[in-house]
């Protein structure tokens, strides 16, 4: 989609309103009377070299390089916006770029495949597009002539081609060979450690003031939370503004196979999700999510039992991720599976410094899924849409991405990368160190001003809506030596101190989350590859369909059910009818795509010796 600006409307009027004796329009866009002084006429028509370089002067880096601009539309699929980007990011790109990117999101368009086959067979996906690879999407998406093909930019690209590598790998999945995407998060590092900045992403991350008060009680298992999390609600039944709190709260955006915060839990245990199957990282264990003794029927069973206890928040089955991420801001959430979610939302300077705040706490028989580093990058890639009008400036955009420039500007609210030089950062004596703004922007996001030279709003109202990292925060920067997240830097780990942390450091010894769980071998490195199993068939994929929507129905059915006897019919009803709809044959494929990813793991993990 293309809009023109109001300077060049503005310059339209002015050429058709001179053309006819009429009033014209200044820059301003306010009507003026056509003069006909002659010395005026002459000033006005003089294109003198000065005034043409003053006039170049006043344009941005974009308006300079890309005199049109554009709103762009970007179909990225792992974002939780939609809409036109505002603030910081959008104009950072508005002024290397001259363009808006009008972000369209599956997430938020109710979530699965809808949006992505409806805008497939209008045949324009959008001028920027960000797919998963998985079940030849990327494939079919080429083959039904929806990507550009990059392969002669990319050729000249010196940015690029540093990640040739991870664009080969990608080349193989689509039948010319030629380039049409690259994929996200490569990483230098290597794929058997994990490259996890200071926190692993998933975890019990709990109210840690709380737990204080309740003497910090071991944990030995899952389980081990509940009866915790019950005296954590009864001490505290409402938030800082005095809205109820609950101990847990879910919201269904991002369910696709199963219910996916009933297999959160999973993650905690060293499995992963391959279609229907849960797997753990290593290649030790095979689960059927449906199966009594499944870890997935564990993860329910762990929340109808809150619901039991009357710590699930009831209102779980009706709020998207905005809502819950204005809830742990609130307080109202006292615990979240995910390092990314409730401390990023909740430990704001003001809390913290009051001693209040979201930590792990380590549970005994735990194994965490870490994440290795992928030379190859993952299984997201981005491309250009075919009917992109100006697939240059795309490409433009993509390569500046991919830059050390790009991977520093497109942080996300979770992200640890450190934002614009001179607005979150800057060099000082060669080394990098957050500015005073910066310390409070990545302190207190929700409420943090940006100054109107760099875009208004607050700074997470302004951060990347792509949800698109196209190397790891925790890689390093070329140009400055250390970690494009600024959570690395000798700098913020000196000053970075406050009552929170300072508690938690003492009481286990560690600095950090990942110093912890190596420390008590409480992880499991799920080896860093690019395994893409071959694509299923059009009978198991309209198999899968049917069965996954019971699968997700009957799941938040049975963290709801009134009492164990329902769970366990809701349960058996469940197994039933996905077995009936062909749910055996899908977990074949599964169970044998699933067995190709482990094995493509231990060949990382050997390599990596």
């Amino acid at each position: 989609m293309k809009k023109r600006t109001a300077r060049m409307v503005s310059l339209a009027l002015t050429l058709a309103l001179c053309a006819t004796g009429c009033g014209k329009k200044s820059d301003e866009g306010k009507e003026t009377s056509t003069t006909t002084d002659p010395t005026a006429t002459e000033s006005a028509s003089t294109n003198t070299p000065a005034a043409t370089e003053s006039a170049d002067a006043s344009k941005t880096e974009g308006e300079q390089k890309y005199p049109e601009f554009l709103t762009i539309d970007v179909f990225a699929n792992e974002s939780n916006y939609e809409g036109i980007e505002t603030g910081w990011f959008a104009k950072v790109v508005k002024d290397k770029f001259n363009m808006e990117l009008n972000i369209i999101s599956p997430n938020v368009s109710g979530g699965g495949d809808t949006l992505f086959t409806t805008r497939s067979a209008a045949g324009d996906l959008g001028d920027i597009v960000i797919i998963g690879c998985e079940n030849d999407r990327l494939k079919d998406t080429v083959t039904a002539g929806l990507l550009y093909d990059m392969t002669d930019l990319v050729a000249g690209s010196e940015t690029i081609s540093q990640y040739t590598a991870a664009i080969d790998k990608v080349k193989g999945l689509v039948t010319d060979g030629r380039v049409y995407a690259i994929p996200k998060e490569v990483s230098s590092q290597s794929p058997a450690e994990p490259s996890e900045t200071t926190d692993l992403g998933f975890g019990a991350f709990v109210r840690w003031d709380y737990y204080q008060e309740l003497g910090c009680p071991e944990l030995n298992t899952l389980e081990d939370l509940l009866p915790m999390m019950k005296q954590m609600q009864d001490a505290h039944p409402t938030s800082d503004s005095g809205n109820a709190a609950y101990a847990f709260s879910l919201f269904k955006d991002w369910d696709g196979n199963m219910m996916n915060l009933a297999q959160q839990p999973a993650r905690f245990y060293g499995y992963n999700e391959t279609g229907f199957v849960l797997h753990k990282v290593d290649g030790s264990d095979y689960d059927s999510i449906i199966d009594n003794d499944s870890i997935y029927v564990r993860g329910l069973k762990f929340f109808f039992n809150a619901n039991q206890l009357g710590i699930l928040d009831p209102e779980s089955t009706t709020q998207n991720w905005d809502t819950l991420w204005n809830k742990y801001v609130d307080g109202a959430v006292m615990f979240s599976p995910w390092s990314w979610q409730g401390p990023s939302a909740y430990n704001t300077t003001a809390n913290t410094e009051a001693g209040k705040g979201i930590k792990y706490v380590p549970i005994k028989d735990t194994q965490i899924i870490s994440t290795g580093g992928s030379p190859a990058g993952v299984q997201v890639v981005i491309g250009i849409g075919s009917k992109a009008e100006d697939p240059q400036r795309m490409f433009d955009f993509i390569e500046w991405l991919y830059s050390p420039e790009g991977i520093m500007n497109n942080c996300s609210a979770d992200s640890g990368a450190a934002g614009p030089e001179g607005l979150t950062w800057e060099l000082v004596d060669g080394k990098c160190q957050l500015t005073e703004f910066g310390k409070e922007a990545f302190a207190n996001p929700v409420t943090t001003a940006v100054p109107d030279e760099w875009g208004g709003g607050t700074w997470r109202d302004g951060v990347s809506a792509l949800n698109y990292k196209a190397v790891k925060d925790s890689d390093i920067n070329p140009e400055t030596g250390v970690s494009y997240s600024y959570k690395m830097w000798d700098s913020y780990k000196d000053e970075n101190t406050n009552p929170v942390d300072q508690s938690w450091s003492e009481k286990y010894g560690a600095d950090t989350m990942i110093e912890l769980v190596l420390k008590d071998n409480n992880y499991l490195v799920e080896a860093g590859t690019s395994f893409i199993p071959e694509g299923e068939s059009s009978d198991i994929t309209a198999l899968r369909n049917q069965c996954k929507a019971k699968i997700v129905d009957y799941s938040w059915r049975m963290c709801f059910a009134k009492d164990e006897a329902e769970f366990d019919s809701l349960l058996k009803e469940m197994q039933d009818t996905v077995k009936s709809l062909g749910y055996d044959d899908v977990l074949a494929y599964d169970m044998q795509c699933a067995q190709g990813k482990d094995a493509a793991r231990a060949e990382a993990r050997d390599s990596a010796k």
